[in-house]
């Protein structure tokens, strides 16, 4: 007889690789045929809403793999959410207007959009928007990402853009719209004002100098002839420079060098002498700031006075205590300057040239006149040192070079008239992580107001009309009726028709009394469209959801969408639009580095799903602390990989030893179960307690490290090993065999739908394979929920925890001996267990068929062995079992051969043999 035929061997269909680069999209087509997304809102139906508001991706270009961590992290929590009791649907969304689409279709597609009509290029730029949505749709659906694809939404729509009007005109009624001149961001490459949240950071060299103005009226102070000493690296600005601000409560000094006077703050003129080298200092005057109030000084080369001006935002950290004041080209500057009743004066247009404002300079490039300016000031004799430092410099955000403070009218949000309640909600809302609060609240505390205008073509225009006395017009009844102009034909007739066509009909205005009206020609800036978002989507639901539950984007968000969103919410609503944000850092190589086309260290998603599959990449989002800036590379993702392999391998032996089991038929009463096996249900409840709370919290790292540890510890490292002997070897029906299938059975089901949200494509695949199921997929089940084992309690946990620990002293004997050549195999073992407590002793009493679990031949439980080694726990003797190997099970047993038929056999071999096989 062969008796590897008598053997209950582990059977099943379910491949061991996963292949799943080929196998993932006929899937995803099988989940899209079924309507599976559309089934699982059916069944969900009546539950509580749970809704996580798609923060809008920009519709330009394929997806990078920052692109693939921020979707996967929402999925994960809606595919989540709607397994553990809540209606959870997904309706992703796409940010569709501004710059780089005009520089795509004019920089790709050789567009010169000064040569086309202003409507004909934006509905150029709208299909251009609709292609990239329908490539970058297709790009996160192989990611397995589940939501409404065929209903998004999308920020050039009439619906949209609508509902952006009217949060704009609610906001203009409460008074935080306004217009003005002051000092903004401005990109002289995009030709257009920019916010502080499409500003980037990066190093620059610059000039750096020191430059003199000499006192022509010292006001009773000064005697006339003292040169106050600036520093600034933005020579350029000089052309534009009305004044010097001082601090009205320091001190400054009148220092004589050679033969003569400085005026310098006190704290910096000791610095200031080693870095002008000034050998002899001298000082013969010391004055507090506010004493120079309004003396009179001279511009280093033109015929006009720079007035002393006082100013708190003046200090002592670099420079001089004495700053040049160019209102139009800095906020500060701007502000100072007002209170003097000094205009800004801006020799700088649009494109960054020098005006016929700065003589000498006009027709030249800002940033060329660095060197032109210097040059001029050294001439006049007026500088006093040059020298140039790195730095770091504003740049735009989307062309990356630098930007310019630029005084221009232009429309603004008002957040200082409402902060203190931004501030409020801000305190309400949860955060992950919880630094989350303090980033945004600070960059609200420090706001003023938001400039909203951008001088572009490709966006939402901002809905205000002029009146012939040039005032702005902005009423209840032009924006409903434009809102709904927007509505019915979309925004593109804003530049179509005449201003007269876009008012209300029989429309008058105390400021036009001919009737003649204009339009504005700005549109809004991109963060206003997609911070409009919970009026233009949320509140367009049927369900009225704001606020919503989650917003989940990127760190920078916290100066963008989150921000914008916030900040339109409070002012509309008076509440804010979320009530849970969690962000994630940025995706770095493997070295920690910043990924570039420059350093070849881009990692592209979909080569990685080609390569590997998107369940890998899914396993590795889930493996990081997404919170903070996380890393990926081939070494990575190999890694991620092999444990993907072990949590496969774990489902597929627990699905072959289940080949044989009806859960409807062969179930054991728990009751009934084996202690060993009630023990690692009991394991169960806990991992599944554990993986609900934390995915919860979204933690989803510790969910992954959790259930990879219970597949490689907890089952493939001791409950599947030591389980083969009963499997395989113990009557088909035997209690102890059902016992473990039964508790297989309930493992397998809820580890598969523990990792559902992670690994749909698998899970959903090992489900096809489970016996007994009911639910087509397993999308369509709810999360398992910890419960009470059966009789089994804190005392019965406590033992069997104690045994986990005694094992590992076990495991240490025999491997120990294994290395002293005293045996091979475990189960060539013959081990001496002495207690060295009470406790233990009462645990190994309490385990039947103890060398089944420790995997050895025969485990005796010794009240004194002087010949063992001592651990922790237990003391451990090892020798060679004598008996001989049985031919059915490979255990040593002196039984071998008391059965003269099967004389290759132990005794209970022979009796199963004899009973079942014979």
């Amino acid at each position: 007889m062969n008796y590897k035929d008598t053997l209950l061997m582990p059977k099943t269909a379910f491949p061991m690789r996963g292949n799943l680069p080929n196998k993932e999209p006929i899937r995803r087509q099988d989940w899209e045929e079924r309507n599976l997304y559309e089934k699982n809102l059916e069944r969900t139906k009546g539950r509580p809403l749970f809704i996580l508001h798609d923060g809008p991706p920009y519709a330009n270009g394929d997806l990078h793999i920052g692109h693939a961590l921020n979707k996967i992290l929402k999925d994960f929590i809606t595919r989540y959410k709607s397994m553990a009791g809540f209606h959870a649907p997904y309706v992703p969304g796409w940010d569709t207007h501004g710059l780089p689409i005009e520089t795509a279709l004019t920089k790709k597609k050789k567009i010169d959009r000064k040569k086309i009509p202003v409507a004909e290029f934006r509905q150029m730029c709208a299909d251009y928007a609709m292609e990239q949505i329908d490539n970058q749709r297709d790009q996160f659906k192989q990611l397995g990402v589940r939501g409404e694809w065929d209903n998004p939404y999308i920020t050039l729509t009439k619906e949209y853009e609508a509902a952006q009007i009217k949060v704009f005109g609610e906001m203009a009624k409460k008074g935080y719209i306004y217009k003005g001149l002051k000092p903004v961001y401005w990109s002289p490459s995009s030709e257009s004002a920019l916010a502080e949240a499409e500003i980037e950071y990066q190093d620059k060299r610059s000039p750096s100098i020191y430059v003199t103005f000499e006192t022509s009226d010292g006001k009773g102070l000064l005697e006339g002839g003292e040169k106050f000493i600036i520093w600034t690296t933005t020579p350029w600005t000089i052309p534009a420079n009305l004044g010097i601000s001082l601090h009205p409560n320091l001190e400054y000094v009148v220092a004589a060098v050679n033969d003569e006077k400085y005026v310098v703050a006190h704290d910096l003129l000791d610095q200031l002498a080693e870095e002008l080298e000034w050998e002899e200092v001298k000082v013969i005057k010391t004055f507090k700031g506010q004493e120079a109030d309004k003396i009179v000084t001279k511009h280093p080369f033109y015929d006009r006075e720079s007035i002393i001006m006082l100013g708190d935002h003046v200090t002592t950290e670099a420079g001089t205590g004495c700053v040049h004041t160019a209102p139009g080209h800095g906020e500060d500057d701007f502000y100072v300057a007002r209170e003097y009743g000094i205009d800004a004066l801006c020799p700088i247009d649009e494109k960054g040239y020098f005006t016929e404002e700065a003589p000498g300079f006009a027709g030249m490039f800002y940033d060329n006149g660095n060197k032109a300016v210097t040059d001029k000031l050294d001439e006049v004799g007026a500088l006093l040192l040059l020298k140039f430092i790195t730095h770091s410099y504003p740049h735009d955000w989307r062309t990356k070079k630098p930007t310019i403070f630029r005084a221009t009218s232009q429309w603004f949000a008002s957040i200082k008239d409402f902060r203190q309640d931004i501030l409020q909600e801000i305190k309400e809302v949860n955060w992950y992580p919880h630094w989350g609060e303090t980033r945004l609240y600070n960059m609200v505390r420090d706001r003023e107001d938001w400039c909203i205008s951008r001088q572009r073509t490709w966006g939402v225009p901002i809905p205000v009309f002029y009146g012939e006395d040039k005032t702005p017009i902005i009423t209840d009844e032009t924006i409903e009726h434009v809102s709904h102009l927007f509505k019915e034909h979309g925004s593109n007739i804003w530049f179509d028709w005449e201003a007269e066509k876009l008012l209300p009909e029989g429309f008058s205005s105390e400021h036009s009394p001919n009737g003649i009206f204009t339009k504005e020609n700005d549109i809004m800036d991109v963060w206003f469209d997609s911070g409009s978002s919970h009026e233009a989507v949320l509140m367009n639901r049927e369900d009225h959801v704001r606020p919503a539950d989650v917003y989940l984007e990127g760190s920078d968000q916290y100066r963008g969408w989150f921000n914008s969103s916030l900040s339109t919410s409070v002012a509309v609503t008076g509440k804010a639009p979320y009530k849970t944000i969690v962000s994630h850092g940025f995706v770095l190589d493997g070295d920690g580095r910043k990924m570039s086309k420059s350093l070849g260290n881009v990692m592209v998603p979909s080569k990685v799903l080609k390569q590997l599959g998107a369940d890998i990449l899914r396993l590795w989002v889930s493996s990081v602390d997404y919170q903070a800036d996380v890393r990926i590379s081939q070494d990575i993702l190999k890694q991620v990989s092999e444990s993907y392999r072990k949590i496969r391998n774990t489902f597929r032996f627990m699905l072959a030893n289940l080949a044989d089991f009806d859960p409807n038929i062969d179930a054991v009463d728990e009751a009934d179960m084996e202690p060993i096996d009630r023990y690692m249900v009991y394991r169960l409840q806990a991992l599944i307690a554990d993986v609900r709370e934390e995915y919860d919290q979204y933690e989803f790292s510790s969910i992954f490290h959790q259930v990879h540890n219970f597949c490689a510890v907890d089952l493939s490292s001791f409950y599947l090993d030591f389980a083969k002997d009963i499997l395989y070897i113990e009557e088909k029906n035997s209690n102890s065999r059902r016992s473990i299938q039964t508790a297989y059975y309930e493992i397998l089901t809820s580890i598969v739908k523990l990792l559902t949200p992670i690994i749909p494509h698998t899970t959903d695949e090992v489900w096809e394979y489970i016996p007994g199921v009911e639910e087509e997929s397993v999308q369509l089940t709810d999360m398992p929920k910890s419960r009470k084992v059966e009789q089994f309690g804190q005392s019965e946990q406590q033992k069997w925890d104690h045994f986990m620990n005694v094992r590992n002293d076990v495991l240490k004997a025999l491997e120990e001996a294994r290395n002293d050549k005293v045996i091979g195999k475990s189960l060539e073992a013959k081990i001496k267990i002495t207690p060295k407590d009470n406790e233990t002793k009462q645990v190994l009493d309490m385990i039947p068929n103890l060398h089944q679990l420790l995997i050895v031949s025969e485990a005796i439980v010794s009240e004194n062995d002087t010949g063992a080694k001592e651990y922790k726990h237990v003391l451990v003797s090892v020798e060679k079992h004598a008996g001989e190997k049985c031919e059915r099970c490979w255990m040593s047993s002196h039984t071998v051969g008391e059965n003269e038929k099967y004389e290759e056999l132990c005794t209970r071999c022979a009796h199963i043999v004899e009973e079942h096989y014979a």
